[in-house]
């Protein structure tokens, strides 16, 4: 059988969603996927093995991480999630389970991914909630920063918002959607795309808030785009103000309504 599991967390105490521990072993690593899949097998009673919607680096944390498995135990889906969670850290929960057909995949059927990065715009740094906000003490320019992230959208090559780090074998990736708002002292930007690079929503947060400084025009980010060059773009956002909101997936697969959906 093949269930999908939705997975919150704070990423603050972790290393990243992927496993560091060697084949075959399910000891504690730090990873927020050897966490769940040490709780999913002793609900399980057997070993677990995961596959996720998409890996998220350290510090970020997850709104609706979706993951697949494979299993021959016979529980049911309340089973899974009151059982995993209470296995879980308590920065970790799973929210529901659901069967699905055994070719569904976790990271090849979906369609899209959402993440959000909130902004504290003030003079002095966050004291509550700091470990989920990037801050700026300069006032920033919302609507320029929104402005210039539309130059982004389409499928384009994102090599000047890819990590030295990156293993991805090309840089092209299809930017859906993305959208700057000011919300009283909070700038938030939200994007949509097929898939993501490594660091890549952070690298284009940390260029926009160079553009919102009004450091740069909001030309720039598309001149960034065209060179192609990480080295002369923004630096790169800190993690804790990055939320993966979750991924999207045709509605045939019957997930829950938050990740099914038009694309």
């Amino acid at each position: 059988m093949r269930l999908a599991l939705g997975v919150e967390y704070d990423g603050g105490g972790f290393s990243g969603w992927q496993r560091l521990s060697a084949a075959g072993l399910q000891l504690p690593d730090g990873s927020l996927q050897t966490a769940l899949e040490i709780a999913l097998s002793k609900v399980a009673d057997a070993r677990v093995d995961t596959v996720c919607a998409g890996r998220t680096d350290a510090g970020v944390h997850g709104q609706c991480q979706v993951v697949h498995f494979d299993t021959d135990a016979v529980r049911d889906a309340r089973s899974w999630v009151l059982g995993a969670t209470a296995n879980l850290p308590s920065t970790m929960a799973v929210r529901w389970c659901v069967p699905v057909a055994e070719d569904f995949n976790a990271r090849f059927s979906a369609r899209a991914r959402r993440y959000r990065y909130r902004i504290l715009n003030r003079g002095t740094r966050p004291g509550l909630e700091r470990q989920y906000l990037g801050w700026e003490r300069q006032s920033l320019d919302a609507d320029a920063m929104h402005a210039a992230a539309q130059a982004l959208l389409g499928e384009r090559d994102f090599s000047a918002f890819r990590s030295v780090q990156c293993q991805a074998t090309h840089a092209r990736r299809n930017l859906q959607d993305i959208h700057v708002r000011r919300d009283g002292g909070m700038v938030q930007v939200e994007v949509q795309a097929n898939a993501f690079l490594h660091h890549m929503v952070r690298n284009i947060v940390g260029s926009l808030l160079v553009v919102g400084r009004g450091e740069r025009p909001p030309e720039w980010i598309g001149e960034l785009l065209d060179k192609r060059d990480r080295t002369i773009a923004g630096p790169t956002a800190p993690a804790s103000g990055l939320l993966f909101i979750g991924p999207r997936y045709p509605r045939e697969w019957g997930l829950p309504q938050e990740v099914c959906g038009d694309e």
